[in-house]
């Protein structure tokens, strides 16, 4: 279009030299070849324009496209594409301060608003011809496009681009704590917030031909502090809820590690599982914890559930069946809870195992004693402190209580995670606030603030999804969503935990 508006510039101005700069592009050249570059020489023929239109057929670097712009006094960008919305060589002309013409695409309209360029119909040579003309011959209306050109142009340097962020990130943060958008509020709990995409590349960082490493240095393992049955009973939780969702055999060999990791730690001479392992893969101890002992049978029993073959099913269920063997010693709510709830998804494939169904009666109804025991009307609890985990323990009386058709069990667990909930929100912005771990949280003490530990973010998830399931109540559903979000900002510092570059969590 440009080309066909050169005749009649031309007659005016003969001296006129317009630069045609850059080769085809790969794309055009493989499905035409050069039949576009050949009709564009054509009109040049055809008008006799050889003296004012040079084709300078190159792909050219960033410096030497510079150097063009800077010797042209007009630059013109007939674009054919409303919807355009960037363009390097019009933001460098503007920059560099020239008279433009231009079509009127969306990334032009914005740059040369206010007079500081000509905007022409598009597909229009007449128009095009007419915009020349006007400013070839008013050199005053073509200095004063240019300052106008150049004055924005000096807003979009990079010195200038970098002060414009960094005043954006001093008001958001100015206002960040008086926007109600920003946290779950009482009005906001209903909303539902976007997702991370799941990640491994994270865990798989983090596991070696042993089993998953307790401690990171940020992202990267710490390998001074080993192994511990506790973390890789959670690991084989997470790789079998992989499985179940997506029967992607990728997690297999995660899956069959954690798993060896919990046969190697039972303990064949007193019949029980260790915990801690250090890195040079000796155990540190004969016996684990009671907590650390209840999570494996958990682990174990939601893989009968859920695993994929029969050698993963028959190598957990085997050593479920050892391993829970001296739960009803236990002392520790946690324990029993753990217990319960990995006793209630081995249920789901063995259902008829009453020895099991007798274990969940058992401790259910002692981790309902306790509750009933402990609790007063400001303090609906079974210990006289909040710890770590304490989501697990409603969420086992809440699941037993379903399955055993207790309604007392099912309400007393619904009331305690509902406690639980109301200590750790925000008064003042409604986020969660998880108890920390130095000083915890006494009963008629203070409630510490930090270290906040994510273990108790995730327990509150599945807690409230297992409340939701056996009430149906859209309000467990909402909770979910704000347990989650502590990872992503939702929490005391603002900050968001889950690091999506590393894909890890940042504690």
């Amino acid at each position: 279009y440009v080309l066909q508006a050169l005749p009649e510039v031309v007659k005016k101005f003969p001296d006129l030299v317009y630069f045609v700069l850059g080769a085809t592009h790969p794309g055009v050249i493989e499905r035409f070849g050069e039949k576009y570059r050949q009709s564009l020489e054509k009109i040049v023929l055809d008008n006799n324009l050889q003296k004012n239109v040079i084709f300078f057929n190159q792909y050219v670097s960033m410096e030497r496209l510079l150097e063009f712009v800077k010797a042209a006094d007009i630059y013109i960008n007939p674009y054919v594409n409303k919807e355009q919305i960037s363009s390097g060589t019009l933001a460098y002309a503007v920059a560099s301060g020239k008279a433009i013409i231009s079509t009127p695409y969306w990334y032009a309209e914005e740059l040369l608003a206010n007079e500081r360029g000509t905007l022409v119909p598009f597909r229009n040579s007449s128009a095009i011809a007419d915009a020349l003309i006007k400013l070839l011959s008013d050199e005053t209306l073509r200095d004063r496009m240019r300052k106008s050109a150049y004055e924005l142009g000096r807003q979009m340097i990079w010195e200038e681009i970098a002060k414009d962020y960094a005043h954006t990130f001093e008001q958001a943060l100015l206002n960040y704590r008086h926007n109600d958008n920003c946290f779950v509020s009482k009005k906001s709990k209903d909303e539902n917030f976007a997702l991370p995409e799941i990640n491994l590349q994270h865990l798989r960082t983090l596991t070696d031909d042993t089993g998953l490493f307790q401690h990171a240095v940020f992202s990267i393992p710490n390998r001074t502090y080993g192994y511990c049955t506790d973390d890789n009973a959670r690991a084989l939780i997470m790789a079998i809820t992989n499985w179940n969702l997506f029967k992607n055999n990728k997690i297999i060999p995660l899956l069959d590690t954690y798993l060896s990791f919990l046969n190697y730690a039972f303990n064949e001479e007193n019949q029980q599982m260790r915990n801690f392992m250090s890195y040079n893969r000796e155990w540190l101890e004969e016996t684990g914890s009671e907590d650390s002992q209840g999570r494996a049978i958990w682990a174990l029993g939601y893989t009968c559930a859920f695993a994929p073959d029969d050698a993963i099913l028959c190598l957990a269920g085997r050593l479920f069946k050892r391993t829970i063997k001296n739960s009803l010693s236990f002392t520790s709510p946690r324990a029993w809870a753990f217990t319960i709830i990995g006793s209630l998804y081995y249920l789901e494939y063995y259902s008829g195992d009453t020895k099991i169904q007798a274990i969940v009666e058992i401790l259910s109804e002692k981790l309902l004693n306790q509750f009933q025991k402990n609790s007063s009307k400001d303090w609906f609890w079974c210990e006289n402190i909040i710890t770590y985990d304490n989501a697990r323990l409603p969420q086992a009386l809440i699941t037993a209580g379903h399955y055993l058709n207790d309604k007392k069990m099912t309400s007393t667990g619904l009331k305690a995670l509902q406690w639980l909930i109301n200590v750790q929100t925000d008064p003042n912005e409604g986020h969660l606030s998880i108890v920390g771990n130095k000083g915890w949280y006494p009963r008629g003490g203070k409630k510490a603030t930090f270290d906040q530990q994510p273990l108790e973010a995730a327990g509150l998830v599945d807690a409230c999804y297992q409340a939701f399931l056996v009430s149906k109540k859209s309000s467990w559903r909402n909770y979910m969503y704000w347990a989650f979000n502590w990872f992503l900002g939702k929490n005391d510092l603002r900050y968001a935990i889950y690091n999506t570059w590393a894909n890890s969590i940042m504690t």
